[in-house]
């Protein structure tokens, strides 16, 4: 049975990258005395901190640190899954929910939050060694194919590693598997950040020139140490981008002019991620991300009330 509207068992600061979501979760934090589960697929990762967007500094506030979890949680190299988040998810939860603080999740990561909001029944796929002996000698493109069959293609990260796509079809064939019992209804209430589209892209470029300047390349350095180009391309386009600088395969403006407008066009995925979200039933109640941090939240905390 649900519980009434005015209820709330979690808020929901969500939105797309640059737009300040985790500065307005750790001023709501402090206000509320809550803690924040962060939903980043990124952040989960040690050592991967300014080309992750960790800025770990906007938990602490006059002085005092706000809780955060489901950050540095396993080691770079490790293929995190969205199974795994929601497993990790839920044991911090309920651990906050046991301390009577109000859980805030914060994030960008659509799959993630999606998982929590619409409590997803997912499987723990064991790995298939026939399956993978069959799928070995077949061309990227070939399993691309295979696997658009088995389930829609909400986006291009199970494409791009050879690995996580034959991963992704073991995951797809599988079937019969007990799943997560009950997930628990959490009533939550959502707010979305939004930037006009000028301020966005005016965003991004200084947060790019920012992490740059403030020793991103040299973190790509050190991690190159550890992981090859190939698995440090993985963890998405800060890292794919800079790796390429680093091998020589870009200049330094080539490589800032492709990754800002990458950047800009995984934002508007993801916008376009949270709208599929509202009309499968999740409400959201969108704020301008420009107002001044204290108005919004006056706005939320006043609507708990």
């Amino acid at each position: 049975m649900r519980k009434t509207q005015n209820k709330i068992d979690m808020l929901c600061i969500l939105g797309s990258t640059a737009v300040g979501k985790t500065h307005l979760a750790a001023a709501l934090a402090k206000i509320l005395g809550s803690e924040i589960i962060s939903a980043d697929s990124r952040q989960v990762y040690r050592d991967m901190d300014i080309g992750t967007g960790k800025d770990l500094d906007e938990y602490c506030i006059n002085g005092e640190k706000i809780p955060y979890h489901l950050i540095n949680i396993v080691d770079a190299g490790y293929e995190f899954n969205v199974f795994e988040y929601q497993q990790a998810f839920l044991k911090a939860y309920q651990e906050i929910k046991n301390r009577k603080a109000l859980p805030i999740l914060c994030g960008g990561t659509g799959l993630y939050i999606n998982a929590v909001l619409s409590g997803y029944k997912l499987v723990k796929v064991p790995e298939d060694n026939k399956l993978r002996d069959k799928l070995r000698d077949k061309t990227d493109t070939e399993l691309i194919v295979r696997l658009s069959g088995l389930r829609p293609l909400h986006n291009t990260t199970d494409t791009m590693n050879r690995n996580r796509l034959i991963r992704a079809i073991e995951i797809a064939e599988h079937s019969g598997k007990p799943e997560i019992d009950e997930f628990p209804c959490i009533e939550t209430r959502t707010y979305g950040l939004r930037l006009e589209r000028n301020d966005l892209k005016k965003r991004i470029a200084a947060r790019l020139k920012s992490r740059l300047k403030n020793g991103m390349i040299e973190e790509v350095e050190r991690l190159l140490k550890k992981l090859t180009p190939e698995q440090l391309e993985f963890y998405g386009l800060e890292y794919r981008f800079v790796t390429k600088y680093v091998r020589g395969r870009l200049n330094r403006n080539d490589m800032f002019q492709k990754l800002n407008s990458a950047i800009y066009q995984f934002a508007k995925r993801q916008e376009k991620w949270f709208r599929r979200m509202e009309r499968n039933g999740i409400k959201i109640i969108w704020l301008e991300a420009k107002d001044p941090t204290d108005s919004l939240v006056k706005y939320i905390t006043h609507g708990l009330k």
